[in-house]
């Protein structure tokens, strides 16, 4: 899949020209060619379906532009029926590509994809919810470049990687009962958040947010909850070392009944499909088929010679240290603070080299960013408009940064994303809360 072509650059002090940026693409390329051979890539999936709601994408030898190739594995795991997870199959790929500028090194790609992901995420929420479609979806999606795996998530679908006997999550869940912030912030926005009420005053089940008793705070559809139901996913991106790794990319209906040890576990020495088939089953045969049970296996096989090791991958990190040195650091969930208790003794063996599930678009769209020109001035961040002049909405209109950012800065908003930017901070009424009703 290629990403599309970009209008002709304005030329400004210090641009570069278009055929400069092609030459200095090409000669990085060959120059990451040369150092060494990309690891290959081989997965397959399996499901059980009960309700039909799970959905699961996998796509392999999509181009950037020609001859700078990735892979992307993504699950959908709707609610409320299908229509969401369907919708965001078939977009929400093209719409994180989208973000991303055409023809940068391949080290600037890796550096764009975290805010380009997030970008995608929310476009093909307000995207979706034109469509006045009450359902909804979790959503991880996996992009694999080589020895780099980047992965974006919102719901309780989930990501884990297994790279040498450890084990490593790179999803956070989005369920109230995993988050006391992801209530906090609910609630601020003017969300209740509860369990479910019986005969007698007792409360059952999960905690949920009304109206609408959804149990996820983050998702894409769900326009009758509330828009603080986010669509900002939590993103972390790592590098491999040259030993490789399994991955494993699953519904709830597989986490409900079986741990990440278990999953791996009951898989290990089986090639990707009969691994997927096997975790399904075992999932099944635990609880029984009470939700859509789908997992994707993905393995990520190193060369025959590797050319690097563990150690001189220390020595020399390209330009991951400069991403890794500009963002701040934020876990967001129980879940992966339980999980960095359960490696205190792991081997470095994958370096982690982004993580951030902040729910705010303002810090994701700061214009602090390594990748120079992320956003076009005349274009719309998240939806990729094209804006005629003075219709643009800085994201810093209305804070008072004085000597650091002014209101006529970018990156600009459309109008229509600048709505959607104030509902999700509960800002303006959600068109879910006028209009739903307790259940």
């Amino acid at each position: 899949m290629a990403v599309a072509e970009a209008r002709t650059p304005r030329r400004r002090h210090g641009s570069m020209a278009l055929a400069d940026l092609l030459l200095r693409e090409a000669s990085a390329e060959r120059a990451d060619a040369a150092g060494g051979e990309r690891p290959g890539v081989a997965a397959g999936q399996a499901a059980r379906a009960r309700k039909g709601e799970d959905y699961a994408l996998l796509k392999q030898g999509c181009e950037r532009h020609p001859g700078a190739s990735f892979s992307a594995f993504a699950m959908f795991d709707g609610h409320n029926g299908a229509a969401a997870a369907v919708y965001a199959k078939e977009r929400l790929l093209a719409n994180v590509l989208g973000c991303v500028p055409a023809h940068l090194t391949r080290d600037e790609w890796l550096a764009a994809l975290p805010r380009a992901l997030v970008a995608g995420f929310v476009k093909t929420d307000k995207d979706f919810q034109t469509r006045a479609h009450s359902s909804g979806t979790t959503v991880t999606l996996v992009i694999i470049d080589g020895s780099v795996v980047t992965a974006a998530s919102v719901g309780d679908s989930r990501c884990v990687l297994e790279a040498e006997g450890s084990i490593y999550y790179l999803s956070a869940d989005h369920r109230f009962d995993a988050s006391g912030e992801e209530v906090g912030r609910v609630t601020e926005c003017g969300g209740e958040v509860g369990r479910l009420n019986i005969v007698g005053g007792a409360e059952i089940g999960p905690l949920r947010c009304w109206p609408g008793g959804l149990c996820l705070s983050r998702s894409i559809g769900d326009q009758d909850v509330g828009e603080f139901i986010i669509p900002v996913p939590f993103v972390k991106q790592i590098k491999l070392s040259s030993a490789g790794g399994r991955l494993i990319i699953s519904s709830d209906g597989v986490w409900d009944a079986l741990t990440a040890e278990m999953a791996f576990s009951c898989a290990r020495g089986l090639p990707p499909e009969a691994a997927a088939d096997q975790i399904v089953k075992e999932a099944v045969d635990a609880k029984g088929l009470r939700d859509d049970t789908t997992c994707i296996v993905i393995d990520i096989i190193p060369p025959e010679k590797p050319k690097s090791t563990i150690h001189s991958r220390k020595k020399a990190r390209n330009g991951f240290s400069l991403l890794k040195n500009i963002f701040i650091r934020k876990r967001t969930s129980d879940t992966l603070s339980r999980a960095d208790t359960e490696r205190t003794s792991e081997p470095d063996l994958v370096e982690e080299v982004f993580e951030d599930g902040c729910p705010s678009l303002l810090r994701w769209l700061d214009s602090e960013y390594p990748v120079r020109n992320m956003f076009k001035l005349f274009v719309c961040a998240i939806c990729q408009v094209e804006l005629e002049s003075g219709q643009g909405i800085s994201i810093h209109e209305g804070l008072s940064k004085p000597g650091k950012v002014c209101p006529w800065d970018g990156p600009f908003l459309c109008h229509s994303c600048q709505e959607k930017k104030e509902a999700m901070e509960g800002k303006r009424p959600s068109r879910g809360i006028i209009s739903s009703t307790l259940l």
